[in-house]
């Protein structure tokens, strides 16, 4: 995120595409077919495109999506699997972004889900932000997220609360990273008696 702070300056229309089925545009490698398989009661069955849970699954899509707008990356395009977000500085842009971006997904059988895009949109939100000529920010049902997060229990709860913590504040660079214990509920949940006991 920290690099799309300066990739948006300038840009006023963001759209939003939502690819349909995303995994299963990616065919298995023919002869690979077996690998994946799956038994019923009815019998054994194999996938002829790539099924949801496999290891590899995330990164050969995104693979897959970043060769298809290898050459429109960063330039007014950003593709995080199955969302491609479009930004335009101006109506002429935003007219020729659209036809180029639309033009490669009919190119490569890519098929939007129409009640997750939007269109021609002065903000919109894009992986816990809000994005707009104004930058982006963190969507309010994040900020709500952070401060109704329950008091950590045990340790695998507190490093999860740690790692969404160290996501939102690094990709933002809002606090420096010594800075991190300052936050008051950050600080009190550490210092409970019932942390301690964990550390």
């Amino acid at each position: 995120m920290n690099q799309l702070l300066t990739i948006f300056n300038g840009a006023t229309i963001f759209p939003k595409i939502d690819l349909h089925g995303a995994y299963k545009l990616l065919r298995i490698k023919e002869g690979d077919e077996h690998l994946p398989f799956f038994r019923t009661k009815y019998g054994s069955y194999e996938y002829l495109v790539m099924p949801f849970g496999l290891n590899n699954a995330p990164s050969s899509f995104q693979n897959l999506v970043n060769d298809i707008f290898a050459d429109l990356l960063d330039i007014f395009v950003v593709v995080y699997f199955d969302d491609i977000m479009v930004f335009s500085s101006s109506e002429e842009e935003h007219v020729k972004h659209m036809a180029s971006v639309l033009q490669r997904m009919r190119d490569n059988n890519l098929f939007a889900k129409a009640s997750k895009c939007v269109f021609h949109a002065s903000s919109v939100e894009y992986l816990c932000y809000v994005v707009s000529s104004e930058g982006p920010k963190m969507d309010s049902s994040t900020v709500q997220q952070i401060l109704n997060w329950p008091q950590p229990k045990n340790i695998k709860a507190l490093q999860s609360f740690l790692g969404f913590a160290n996501f939102i504040i690094v990709s933002l660079k809002i606090i420096p990273k010594k800075s991190l214990l300052s936050l008051p509920s950050l600080k009190n949940i550490l210092l409970s008696s019932s942390m301690r006991k964990l550390l």
